[in-house]
């Protein structure tokens, strides 16, 4: 054999193989994440072990459901006929039968295309707020949606809601004249004209265009409000509300004027101690000794203006985290640019230090829709205090599991939804590429 006949370099190209059944597909998952290890093994059949008990003593109950009847007894009968007499099951029959109070307490049967109405409306005016690329335009939309809100959830006249919100734009005019003078005078001019508006002139304007056009619906009492109408209302109000009042108190406690500074501490400190319920009984019961004899001050107001105060507090801190995470060199390259203080806020330091709290921003959010719950301390019927009102009716007396299953469930969407969210908003800000 000579030395040119041998080949040390193959010719032809080996067909493609399929690679190992244990290197692909469900098999190899197992493998890497199931059992990896003789410890990561032992913890896997002894979850599962678990979980197979668990569906053994679960599984049955939620076979054996019973969707339509009248009361826990007819359910009872319902099981006994169908399944034997031994046999349990689930009764949500409950929630066919009370699902109109779940959601909307005691609002009028025939106004439920309201609260449906303005949850729709809600998706689209905060559709151009989560999402960048939807046109732009739909922000004036989103600007007068809670008017739009307020008129249809509680009726009444329908100019009054959209005149108390031009004591904003009278505020913000206000502060436009007079901002270039001083930044306090300017705020101290925005906060008086917005007052003046609400206490002297909004009423009378009110008053006069409902003279003229009088546009309206009936009249809906805050004491009919409730279930998960009621949280809703509550939780994105308070969302709404806080993260730009926190965004403030953050850049206060960080201020170099004493007054600003302090006053923002002590704010925020107060209410980080205090309990959120310590709160709503102050908006329930001891805030009417301080206001005048016969004001009419609404629950459900106060308690948006309680929780929003308290978020808010919780909000500031979780900024000021980010605000502290930003490299110094950002607060010089805005003081090289020649920028003002708002300008350095609003363009450079504010969208890096919102981009690092996002997961504690919407973590105090989810937290903050769920505290909504507290509010049946103070007599307002929110979906678990009517859970409490359903089971103590002679009809649904005894019924447990089937109502808290269904509560919780709907928290869970909404809480789950809020958590998706900020995971998407951190992918599309992601910008080190790791």
């Amino acid at each position: 054999m000579t030395q040119d006949s041998l080949q040390f370099v193959r010719t032809e190209m080996l067909p493609p193989q399929a690679p190992p059944s244990s290197q692909v597909g469900a098999i190899r998952w197992a493998r890497e994440n199931l059992f990896s290890g003789w410890a990561n093994s032992a913890l896997t059949l002894i979850s599962l072990f678990f979980i197979a008990r668990f569906v053994a003593d679960v599984g049955p109950w939620f076979l054996h459901t019973v969707w339509s009847a009248d009361s826990l007894n007819q359910c009872r009968e319902v099981l006994k006929t169908d399944y034997g007499p031994d046999v349990g099951g689930a009764c949500f029959a409950v929630i066919r039968d009370r699902w109109h109070q779940l959601l909307f307490g005691f609002y009028p049967d025939d106004a439920y295309w309201r609260p449906v109405l303005t949850l729709v409306l809600m998706l689209v005016a905060f559709a151009p707020i989560l999402f960048s690329h939807l046109p732009r335009k739909l922000l004036w939309f989103s600007a007068i949606y809670p008017g739009l809100a307020f008129f249809l959830l509680w009726g009444g006249s329908f100019w009054f809601p959209f005149v108390a919100m031009a004591g904003f734009a009278v505020g913000g005019v206000a502060v436009r004249l007079t901002i270039d003078r001083s930044t306090v005078l300017g705020a101290v001019s925005g906060i008086a004209a917005a007052l003046i508006w609400w206490f002297f002139i909004a009423g009378p304007v009110d008053e006069f265009l409902q003279s003229v056009v009088p546009v309206g619906l009936p009249f809906v009492k805050s004491s009919d409000f409730g279930g998960f109408l009621l949280s809703i209302i509550i939780g994105i109000t308070g969302i709404s509300l806080s993260l730009p009042l926190g965004i403030l108190l953050a850049l206060g406690r960080m201020s170099d004027m004493p007054l600003v500074k302090y006053s923002s501490i002590w704010f925020i400190e107060f209410i980080r101690g205090v309990p959120l319920i310590t709160l709503l009984f102050t908006a329930s019961l001891l805030l009417n000794y301080f206001l005048p004899p016969g004001t009419n001050f609404d629950l459900i107001l106060r308690v948006v203006i309680m929780v929003t105060l308290f978020a808010s507090a919780y909000i500031a801190e979780v900024i000021r985290g980010g605000l502290a995470a930003l490299p110094r060199g950002q607060f010089e390259a805005a003081d090289a640019l020649g920028l003002d203080y708002w300008k350095a806020q609003r363009l450079i330091i504010m969208p890096q230090a919102l981009k690092i709290s996002i997961p504690g921003i919407v973590n105090t959010f989810i937290g903050l829709f769920k505290d909504t719950t507290l509010v049946v301390f103070i007599g307002l019927l929110d979906p678990i205090g009517l859970v409490s009102a359903i089971r103590a009716s002679t009809d649904w007396n005894g019924i447990y599991w089937e109502l808290f299953i269904f509560v919780g469930a709907l928290f869970f969407i909404f809480c789950y939804s809020m958590s998706r969210y900020s995971m998407y908003l951190e992918r599309k800000l992601k910008t080190d590429h790791r």
